[in-house]
């Protein structure tokens, strides 16, 4: 894993994933920082590994997952498209072989529900990674009272496990939804594209996709 822990190490990309998630905090946006690309990065290591693919596929998989999100710093909007275009420069200047750069490009330019489909193996890793990270800890607002419907969502889930069976024939994200802060038709009315995107994701990797809620309310 040189090239991923070399990106990891890059002062540069530090700089560019943490000014990124300022810009979405000023916004009212959940975390999007270290913690958020982290475990998208591990989360596609599990789903390429489990799968059989490739040493070198899996470091592909995780240096598109670390990178996601840096398009951020230029605008919320389209950001899948303008981290695209930053990670190209960044990896063509580390010297990456255009066949690689331009797998990693691709995912990351597709990672996003609104324009994003799941045009290739890494990028599927990616989305059903990238998706569901939903959890309390990504919620920034301290202040339940103010809430709006993306706090309750991401605050009401104690627990999200994302599982691929034995067979390699499903992947489960299992979710543990507190009701108390939202409700399971809040989190469809947030999530659905996602969860749509998703399903196409799993399918390109040969899967199915499906999504348990277990609702419980903990106050």
């Amino acid at each position: 894993m040189e090239i991923y822990e070399k990106i990891r190490q890059s002062e540069a990309i530090k700089v560019y994933i943490q000014r990124a998630d300022e810009s979405l905090a000023a916004l009212g946006f959940t975390e999007h920082s270290f913690a958020h690309v982290t475990k998208v990065a591990e989360t596609v290591k599990y789903i390429l590994e489990t799968l059989g693919y490739s040493e070198h596929d899996v470091e592909m998989g995780m240096v598109a997952a670390y990178l996601h999100d840096i398009g951020n710093l230029i605008n919320r909007s389209e950001h899948a498209q303008s981290g695209a275009i930053m990670a190209f420069r960044i990896l063509d200047e580390m010297g990456m072989p255009a066949e690689d750069v331009a797998t990693i490009v691709t995912a990351i330019g597709n990672h996003d529900e609104g324009t994003g489909v799941p045009v290739n193996d890494i990028a599927a890793a990616l989305i059903l990674a990238d998706k569901s990270d939903v959890r309390r800890s990504r919620v920034r607002n301290q202040d339940q009272q103010t809430f709006d419907i993306h706090d309750r969502v991401n605050y009401s889930v104690e627990k999200s496990v994302l599982k691929i069976n034995q067979e390699h024939s499903l992947i489960k994200l299992k979710l543990s939804v507190d009701t108390h802060y939202s409700s399971v038709m809040d989190y469809f009315e947030i999530f659905l594209q996602r969860m749509i995107m998703c399903r196409k994701a799993a399918e390109k990797l040969g899967m199915t996709f499906k999504l348990m809620i277990n609702e419980q309310s903990l106050i």
